[in-house]
Parts: C-alpha cells; sequence; structure tokens
C-alpha cells in the first residue's frame, strides 16, 4: 500500500468517527434545540486557531455489543479560544446521550493530565447522562474511573489552573459534581442539572417533581445559587465562555525555555512521503527525516561517530530549541563492533543516548523522541558488553527527566525499545504516531510464531496431534489475531497514543506541541536513581 492510499483510508475512517452517533442522532439533538459537541468546539474556537484532537481514536472498535461508542463519546482537544490556549473536553450527546464508558473515563483523564502537566486551561462543555450502566462496574470504583476526575476538578482549582464549564444538556448523578467543582459554571435553559432525574426521585422517597423545579437553570440560578450564568441557549452560552475566557492570563512561555525567529525546514513537506517508506522494516536515513522536521541548518549532531543505532542531537524547531532522539534505520559500522542493525539498540547507542537525555535536562531542553525500534541487541556479545545495564540508564533518567518530551511513533514502537525511546508509561507530555506505525512486545512473525508453538504444545498435552491443515488454520489465526492488535489504531483506541497524524504535518503538530509543553516548568532539580556503572 502506497502512503496516498493508506493516509485516504485514515482519513475516511476519522471522518466516519467524527459523525459520533450518526446523521439520525445528529438530527435528535437539533431538534432539541441544541447543538452536537463539534458544532460547539468549531463555534468556541477562535476561527484562525489550530484543533489538536486527543483521542479521537478512543474505543474504536470496541464495546460493538453496545452499538459502539465512536471517540469514547467525548471529544477533547487543545486550540485557542480568547486568544487562550484551552483544553476542551465535551460530552458527545449523540453516542449514547454522551454516556460515559470506560475508554471516556481514562480519555477524560487523559486530557485533565495533560493540562496539569502544561499548566492549561479547561473547559468543560457538559452534556451527558452520566456512567453507562451495564459497565458501571469498569467505570466506577478504580483510582482510574469516574471519581479521580472529580478528584482532579480538586486537584486542578488547588494548583490555580482554570477551570469552566457550560451545562448544555443532562448533567446528572455524579457528574453533576464535575462543573460544579469548576471556577466558573454556566448553564442553558432546558438543560438538567441534580443527582438523581425526577424517574429516581419519585422511586427512592415518593416525590413527585418536574425536572426544571428539580435541577432546571431558573432554580440553579435563583434558588440553590450553584451556577453563576443563566444562559438562553448554546449559542449564548458559548459567547459568555468566550468573554470569561478572555479575562484570563495571556499564554506565556517559561522563562526556562527559549524561542528564536522561525526558519522554515529546508525539504518541502510533501517530500516525506519520497523519503521515508511506508513499511516500518525498510530502510532509511532518519537524517532525511529529522532535515523535514527543524528549522534549515539548525541541527548539531551530538557524538554522531558513536552509538550510530541511535542519532542524538540539538536543533530547532519553529525556534523553539530542541534535543532530538531518534532510531537510525540504516546499517552501521562501528571500528569496535563491526556492523550494527537500523532500529536496533546496542549498548554504545543506549550510552549516548542516557547522556544526551541527561545534559538536555541540565539545559532545560524540550526532548523530541522520533521513534522507530526493534528493541535491544540480544545475544552473548550484547549481553557481556552490559545491554541490560545501558538500558537501564536510559530508563532512569527518562523517567526522571524534568524537561516536556515529546514522542512521535513513525514505524515500529517494539519491547523495551518502546520504554527506551519514551513510550506511554514514561510521561511524554504528547505522544503521536503515524498511520503506518505498529506497537507490540516484539515483531508480528517472532510473535506468530511463539504463540503458535505455544498452542500446539497445549494440544500436544491434551492429547491430540494437529494435522497440517489445522496447523495451517491455527497458524493464520494467530497471524490475523496479532496483526490486528499490533495496528496503530487498536492503540490509539486505547489511548496509547494521543493522536495519529499525518507524516506531512509532523513539523507542524510538533510546532503547536512545542507552545503547549513549554508553559511551564517542573520546579525541582534534575536528578536521577542510581545509575549502574
Amino acid at each position: 500500500m502506497a502512503w496516498h492510499q493508506l493516509i485516504s483510508k485514515f482519513t475516511a475512517e476519522s471522518d466516519k468517527i467524527g459523525l459520533g452517533g450518526g446523521e439520525r442522532s445528529i438530527e435528535r439533538q437539533h431538534k432539541k434545540g441544541r447543538l452536537t459537541a463539534r458544532e460547539r468546539i468549531g463555534k468556541l474556537l477562535d476561527g484562525d486557531s489550530f484543533w489538536m484532537e486527543v483521542g479521537l481514536w478512543a474505543a474504536w472498535e470496541m464495546y460493538t455489543e453496545w452499538g459502539g461508542a465512536p471517540s469514547a463519546s467525548v471529544i477533547c482537544g487543545l486550540g485557542r479560544v480568547s486568544g487562550r490556549t484551552v483544553m476542551i473536553i465535551a460530552n458527545d450527546a449523540t453516542t449514547k446521550a454522551g454516556a460515559f464508558f470506560p475508554m471516556t473515563c481514562k480519555k477524560v483523564l487523559r486530557s485533565q493530565r495533560i493540562a496539569m502537566h502544561c499548566r492549561v486551561p479547561l473547559v468543560y462543555l457538559v452534556d451527558s447522562a452520566g456512567v453507562f450502566l451495564p459497565l458501571q462496574d469498569e467505570i466506577f470504583p478504580d483510582e482510574d474511573d469516574f471519581g479521580r476526575i472529580f478528584r482532579n476538578n480538586a486537584v486542578i482549582s488547588a494548583m490555580g489552573i482554570p477551570q469552566l464549564a457550560a451545562i448544555m444538556g443532562n448533567c446528572v448523578a455524579g457528574g453533576g459534581y464535575l462543573p460544579v467543582l469548576c471556577d466558573k459554571l454556566v448553564m442553558t435553559e432546558g438543560s438538567g442539572l441534580y443527582l438523581a432525574g425526577p424517574a429516581l426521585v419519585k422511586s427512592a422517597i415518593g416525590q413527585e417533581v418536574t425536572s426544571e423545579d428539580l435541577g432546571g437553570a431558573s432554580m440553579h440560578a435563583s434558588i440553590s445559587g450553584t451556577i453563576d450564568f443563566k444562559e438562553p441557549n448554546d449559542d449564548a452560552a458559548i459567547e459568555r465562555l468566550k468573554r470569561l475566557i478572555d479575562m484570563l492570563p495571556n499564554d506565556t512561555i517559561a522563562s526556562e525555555f527559549r524561542r528564536d525567529e522561525s526558519v522554515d525546514a529546508g525539504p518541502s513537506n510533501s517530500d516525506i512521503y519520497e523519503k521515508i517508506p511506508i513499511d516500518p522494516q525498510s530502510r532509511y536515513d532518519v537524517h532525511d527525516l529529522i532535515s523535514h522536521l527543524v528549522d534549515a541548518e539548525t541541527f548539531q549532531e551530538y557524538k554522531s561517530d558513536y552509538g550510530q543505532t541511535i542519532v542524538c542531537g540539538y536543533a530547532k524547531i519553529g525556534g523553539y530549541q530542541v534535543g532530538i532522539v531518534a532510531n537510525q534505520r540504516t546499517v552501521v559500522k562501528t571500528p569496535k563492533e563491526g556492523m550494527q542493525f537500523g532500529g536496533v539498540i546496542y549498548h554504545d547507542s543506549a550510552d549516548k543516548e542516557a547522556r544526551f537525555i541527561m545534559d538536555c535536562n541540565q539545559t532545560w531542553t524540550p526532548i523530541i523522541f522520533l521513534q522507530d525500534v526493534m528493541g535491544f541487541m540480544v545475544g552473548r556479545d550484547s549481553e557481556q558488553v552490559g545491554i541490560i545495564r545501558a538500558g537501564a540508564k536510559v530508563v532512569n533518567v527518562i523517567s526522571n527527566s524534568r524537561v516536556p518530551k515529546i514522542t512521535v511513533i513513525t514505524g515500529g514502537s517494539y519491547g523495551a525499545g518502546n520504554y527506551a525511546m519514551c513510550g506511554k508509561a514514561f510521561d511524554p507530555r504528547l505522544i503521536f504516531a503515524w498511520p503506518n506505525a505498529r506497537y507490540a512486545v516484539m515483531g508480528g512473525a517472532q510473535a506468530a510464531k511463539t504463540i503458535l508453538d505455544i498452542n500446539i504444545a497445549a494440544l500436544k498435552r491434551a492429547g491430540k496431534e494437529p494435522d497440517t491443515q489445522e496447523l495451517e488454520e491455527l497458524r493464520a489465526k494467530v497471524q490475523d489475531s496479532y496483526e490486528t492488535s499490533t495496528d496503530i489504531r487498536y492503540a490509539a483506541a486505547r489511548l496509547w497514543v494521543d493522536a495519529i497524524i499525518n507524516p506531512a504535518d509532523t513539523r507542524d503538530v510538533l510546532i503547536q506541541s512545542l507552545g503547549i509543553v513549554t508553559r511551564h516548568v517542573q520546579d525541582e532539580p534534575f536528578r536521577t536513581g542510581v545509575l549502574q556503572v
């Protein structure tokens, strides 16, 4: 498959996801006099604003027994409102009335975490029926479930990060705490805010009450005093939010970071498809990729002749000073070890990477990881020179890094190589992937053979000797299953990446991201744990 075919396929599928519950559900929302979540976001954003959506592919091909939950029934992303960068979290009422699925909670929590780390104000557009009851046991009780959202509301408020909420439909049960824990609360007429709806109140205590008397905008504005602003409709509520956001402090860049005048990259964006192959197994020179991303003639390679399967260096992207850590995909030759395979981390490249990351932390330089990695080198020679020790150093310094980290998966992301190149577990502020990317503990061929051998052994222990046809069917089934689980959409569905981006957009996405992640610094010195030497 060619690049343009893959991108067209992903674009068509993302457009379908963007319809949420579909055209009929959108019509029902309009008949209520309400906008959809995406329409609300579109009216809220400044006309010239970027829109960096977080978790578009969340819950992709999940919850099919319940009819699915496109984008996990909530739209999240970063953009500018009244000239300020904000994180928007908007319930999608076209999907199960905006009910919370397990991945809905995970997606909201991820968005809150990004905002907390980057000190970005949050705007909640609330229109949700609450927890999706058939899956309540997976949504309600754990530390990364529904209640954690409200805990975060309280912590974010204590951190001084602005939070604004607009109730523009349903806001019931425990979900009612979210807007009330925000700094400013807007509510539209016809919306409802209550712990229990009229039917549940009647069932629980025998009281008959209308929705408006129980939790309407007029009641909360004049009697309970819960809301700050009552507005007649969505448009008026959005205008109110814009005016309130306009009062917030201007966006800033922390003094520890540096941005100079931006210079265009050398090659054009579209040339990236000619230089970088679509097949993650193919070889290419990562310097070609770097030249598409950095400001022209700003890349300074660090230890260029040492540990060459990882390329490190200083550069500017959109004027922002950055460090770059990238997997080299060509075969390289070293004076001591001889040939080294591209995409593989050897002891010398791991040592170089660890040292480079430490230096970036010393100089407050954000780090961009370009991840296309097969894993660490294995075998007797590699073990004897201390590959585990070298890998542990990388893990240590990445884990304790105080500067912002942004990860882009441009091909394979396999095994412990994912960790060494700042995978999701190591707190990149933002993590992106190209459509051709693959996520797995090992390559498909190796994993399929291992799984097949395990299954065959299990059959033999049960006293069954599979014939040739059964073996072939089992092999095909294992291979198909593994290919599905390594698809980057599978990873994006589970929020292991924040967004799938087109390769040609990578530079622009990085510039937007750097503007967000450099707003705030970790107020502590750089330190590591024990480093094995």
